[in-house]
């Protein structure tokens, strides 16, 4: 056990020390990405707030760059307006012990303090929402309105990425937490393996 917790913490410091004083971030173009063992789960009960009801996605593994056919259904209570909080916390196994990825330049387990800005910079405002998105009429901005949406069957072309230099082979979960000032709203893991030549 000893052994293992001093293998996790040697990777956890090779992280953190290795190039983090980089800015910006040291990127890799990693060659035939795919992921594995894909999976997911609300963290909360049944009646939270904001809630993924179903999602389902394939082929596994999924190949980066490749076609992903993906469905997914939620709902929301409550109306999902800024400033809207993002609490992500990411680990990797190493050595059978699960360890934290710090925030490194705002990827890994970080805190955004406003998931609707974060949309923004992807999908500039006044920019129709992408595709298959803008065809079913499920909104890209904030505000989300209370009720449900739901995205059937759809294929997306998955272009090469550029990933951190930190980001290698293995196994990995994610955890989301969504709030508004003074209430938490829901709460998503996933589980996934990555795997690259």
């Amino acid at each position: 056990m000893m052994q293992k917790l001093l293998l996790a913490l040697a990777a956890v410091l090779s992280v953190v020390l290795t190039r983090a004083d980089e800015d910006p971030p040291r990127m890799k173009r990693f060659k035939n990405l795919q992921v594995s063992n894909f999976d997911w789960k609300n963290c909360w009960k049944p009646d939270a707030p904001a809630l993924l009801k179903t999602l389902s996605v394939s082929p596994d593994p999924i190949a980066i760059p490749g076609d992903l056919t993906a469905a997914a259904s939620g709902s929301t209570s409550v109306e999902l307006d800024a400033p809207l909080s993002l609490n992500v916390t990411l680990k990797k196994e190493v050595a059978g012990i699960w360890v934290k990825v710090p925030c490194l330049d705002q990827l890994g387990s970080c805190h955004y303090p406003d998931a609707c800005d974060l949309l923004n910079q992807l999908i500039p405002p006044g920019q129709d929402c992408p595709e298959p998105l803008h065809t079913y009429g499920l909104p890209c901005h904030c505000p989300f309105k209370a009720g449900s949406y739901s995205l059937p069957q759809s294929e997306f072309y998955l272009p090469n990425v550029d990933l951190p230099y930190w980001l290698t082979n293995g196994k990995y979960t994610v955890q989301g937490v969504l709030g508004l000032p003074g209430q938490e709203l829901g709460c998503l893991e996933i589980a996934l393996s990555l795997h690259s030549d």
